[in-house]
């Protein structure tokens, strides 16, 4: 019996990497904290970002892509796992520091769940990405797909550290939400690169991942997720870049510093793309990118960012690009309404295997969209979800969206005409709010969070 169960394994490995060879190569760029306005092709008078704006013109720019939480943690469960934030109870960032005594100076702990005092309902949420989880690392690691991971996890501690969630290899990672600085020490136990000396953050992953390619010899397709810190604070851009957006106008201070940070990380994406190139593998290479949240600033057209009315436009739309030559239109916008819950069926799919063996997904395969550049309609709407204060869930149904508050309040608008969400029409089309309020019941039911509802008959 042992022998039959050895073989199958070994049928199923060749199967799953026979499934592969033909498959892309992918590479996953995630920014921290990337407003959907901060970039160059979108406000060149105050960012630069031109290999960024090259990705754009090569690709599909989806306009209307969203985050399930614009908040770090769940942001990144949710593009692991296919799952919705509020389905993981991981619906706020996983805490530390001294304010949180749970966690120890590594940024470890044994408890479970934390509570946030400003949060009306007091919704337990998770101190770390349960193992039990289906990655999209793991389901492409099945299908023959090597795993690299580079850079901000925000996911647990050691025992849930990416090479325990899928990934064959990580580079750079630590307990910590953000780095204590981009300049050495990075970590505020000196856990990420000790080595360093002075080397600016951004440029040392971008380093470890060129090396990282050019040395790549296995005989599977790679994927790659690398996670930057930037652009999350502290605002510190590289010093030298900062000095070209210092005096720009609405560039004062930390908001030079930030727009430095991007440009840093459009030099990283610069650096990898030829290294694709230098290694030959670029032209089967699907680039995807992407961000976790709004800015820590607002930014127009948008109303919000990462701090105040986060479910709004400025913190919950982000950039979202895909590029794969020879398949996805080239200088190419799309106006579906997507979220992050639709990265993992559409990894699955294209590396040939079935998202509907996995459980509990809550997004759709975007790949109609990579082949055809078709506008996807959804069976339902998508909802944001948060627990840290009044403002709590969203409701984006074809041009309107619904802001649902603990307390009970809600606001109603078209986000096609009004871009800033300065015109609540709860009252005057109280048909589509209650509509929208029924969904959200009904979602709210289905994904078991009703317990904290604010809009409940």
């Amino acid at each position: 019996m042992h022998r039959l169960w050895l073989l199958l394994g070994v049928f199923a490995l060749v199967s799953a990497e026979t499934l592969a060879a033909d498959r892309p190569n992918i590479v996953q760029f995630f920014v921290d904290d990337l407003g959907w306005s901060n970039l160059g092709y979108r406000q060149p008078d105050q960012f630069d970002t031109p290999n960024i704006d090259l990705l754009a013109r090569q690709g599909i720019d989806l306009q209307q892509a969203y985050v399930a939480s614009p908040t770090c943690s769940p942001s990144r469960a949710t593009l692991l796992t296919g799952q919705h934030p509020a389905r993981l109870q991981m619906v706020r960032h996983i805490p530390g520091g001294p304010k949180h005594p749970d966690f120890d100076k590594f940024g470890r702990t044994d408890v479970e769940f934390n509570l946030w005092p400003g949060d009306p309902a007091q919704f337990p949420c998770r101190n770390w990405l349960p193992l039990e989880h289906v990655t999209y690392a793991e389901a492409l690691r099945d299908l023959g797909y090597y795993n690299l991971f580079v850079g901000k996890w925000h996911l647990g501690h050691e025992p849930y550290h990416p090479i325990h969630q899928g990934f064959d290899r990580q580079i750079g990672t630590s307990n910590f939400g953000h780095p204590k600085g981009y300049y050495p020490p990075y970590a505020p136990n000196g856990e990420v690169f000790p080595d360093a000396k002075t080397q600016y953050l951004t440029d040392r992953i971008t380093d470890e991942t060129v090396q990282f390619i050019s040395d790549y010899s296995i005989d599977q397709p790679l994927m790659i997720s690398l996670w930057y810190y930037n652009v999350h604070t502290p605002s510190q851009g590289p010093s030298d870049l900062v000095p070209k957006y210092q005096g720009r106008e609405g560039l004062d201070g930390k908001r030079a510093e930030y727009a430095a940070q991007i440009a840093a990380v459009d030099r990283s994406v610069g650096r990898v793309r030829k290294a694709l190139a230098d290694k030959g593998i670029d032209d089967n290479t699907l680039i995807i990118f992407t961000s976790d949240q709004g800015s820590f600033f607002e930014w127009e057209p948008y109303r919000g960012g990462k701090r105040v009315d986060t479910l709004c436009e400025g913190g919950a739309r982000v950039p979202m690009i895909f590029h794969w030559p020879g398949v996805t239109a080239q200088d190419a916008v799309n106006e579906s309404v997507v979220q992050t819950t639709d990265l993992f069926p559409t990894l699955v799919e294209l590396a040939g295997g079935d998202a509907s063996s996995y459980d509990h997904l809550d997004g759709v395969s975007l790949m109609p969209i990579l082949r055809d550049n078709v506008t996807i309609h959804r069976n339902e709407p998508i909802f944001g979800y948060r627990a840290y204060e009044d403002l709590y869930a969203s409701v984006r149904d074809g041009d309107w969206k619904l802001l649902a508050y603990r307390s009970g309040q809600v606001a109603l608008y078209n986000v096609v005409k009004d871009r800033g969400e300065q015109h609540d029409l709860s009252k005057k089309r109280p048909e589509i709010t209650e509509e929208l309020k029924r969904e959200l019941w009904r979602w709210e039911n289905k994904v078991g969070v009703a317990q904290f509802s604010g809009i409940s008959p």
